[in-house]
């Protein structure tokens, strides 16, 4: 006779199969629904403004901030680098009431890696099963990781929020606090080759929604995608690349471009080529996009579990997800049925 206790694992094997199929399918929609409303650039951002409060200084969780979902709630949403993220949070609700079983804090973290994706980007290593917090109280206070507002997100421009004189110490308070070093930030400040900044938002350019604001580059009719078909998303804002939803490594041009004042360049951005210790990875990604793509995917797979809580604990990647998806075909087809049996009886 079979026991209580496989009763009981034939369940939970069910109900992970169940969850397992929830999260391929809802990868496969993701990346169909960004390639076809081009919403790369503000998927990443969303994502990243979840992940980057962390603070590795704080062991308790939720308090250490991170990819945990928090920014679904209020305040956090409502803080002013978040101005416009709203618009990610509902392009997402959708996937999130198709698939419950999918958290946020991993739905959050699945668009952006799917964004980079169909950007031509590489194919981040993600994993999944993040826990997310309950509700609002969770979001981090504005002035909670040193900064002057926004929980420790990085600023644009000075004056800076960390106190920083210049914009390099500024970067390295802010990614230190996470755990990066100087090649992670270099790299993730290469994710700048997708998106723009708008007037409407952080308020860093003249440039606002729609044609008649756009700079050169981020207007309706511009060719910015990796494959050359039509579409923008929504025009206007100012890029730091002229191709602004192709993943690439012409952020990393810019000295051998020389400036242009139809495209970003910020202190922080400038910061990257003149700072001794950033020179060296910037020189590096500008001439070989291989090593940008590799230094890039393991700094985003670092952001994306910053802080995270995971179920199961080592959490479980979507390759891993297939493979369970067919052991428990098999066990539903009699392999392995005998052995379980066994080991309850």
């Amino acid at each position: 006779q079979v026991s209580r206790g496989l009763v009981g694992k034939a369940r939970g094997l069910a109900v992970m199969a169940t969850a397992m199929e929830a999260y391929v399918a809802c990868r496969q929609d993701l990346l169909s629904f960004i390639d076809r409303e081009n919403c790369m650039p503000i998927m990443v951002r969303l994502a990243w403004h979840d992940s980057g409060n962390y603070d590795k200084r704080i062991t308790t969780w939720p308090e250490c901030g991170g990819a945990n979902g928090s920014i679904v709630h209020k305040p956090e949403i409502d803080f002013g680098a978040n101005a416009g993220l709203i618009k990610a949070l509902n392009y997402l609700r959708p996937f999130k009431a198709k698939y419950p079983v999918v958290t946020w804090a991993d739905l959050i973290q699945m668009a952006s890696a799917c964004a980079i994706e169909v950007a031509g980007g590489p194919k981040v290593p993600m994993r999944y099963g993040r826990v997310d917090v309950k509700d609002g109280s969770a979001c981090p206070a504005p002035t909670s990781r040193g900064t002057a507002d926004n929980a420790g997100l990085p600023d644009a421009l000075p004056p800076f929020g960390c106190g920083a004189p210049d914009a390099a110490t500024h970067l390295r308070n802010i990614f230190y606090r996470m755990g990066f070093n100087d090649e992670g930030i270099v790299a993730l400040s290469g994710a700048h080759t997708l998106g723009r900044a708008f007037k409407d938002r952080s308020g860093t350019v003249e440039n606002g929604y729609g044609d008649a604001t756009a700079s050169k580059y981020t207007k309706s009719t511009c060719p910015v995608r990796m494959d050359g078909a039509p579409g923008v998303g929504m025009s206007g804002g100012k890029a730091w690349t002229k191709n602004w939803l192709t993943f690439d490594n012409s952020y990393f041009q810019f000295l051998k471009n020389g400036p242009d004042p139809d495209l970003i360049w910020f202190p922080t951005d400038e910061a990257l080529h003149k700072d001794a210790q950033f020179k060296v990875y910037f020189e590096k990604f500008a001439d070989s996009k291989e090593a940008f793509f590799e230094a890039y995917a393991r700094a985003h797979k670092q952001l994306s579990e910053l802080g995270s809580q995971f179920v199961p604990a080592q959490g479980f990647t979507l390759d891993q997800a297939a493979s369970k998806l067919e052991a428990q075909a098999a066990v539903a087809a009699g392999d392995g049925v005998d052995w379980l049996a066994q080991e309850e009886l």
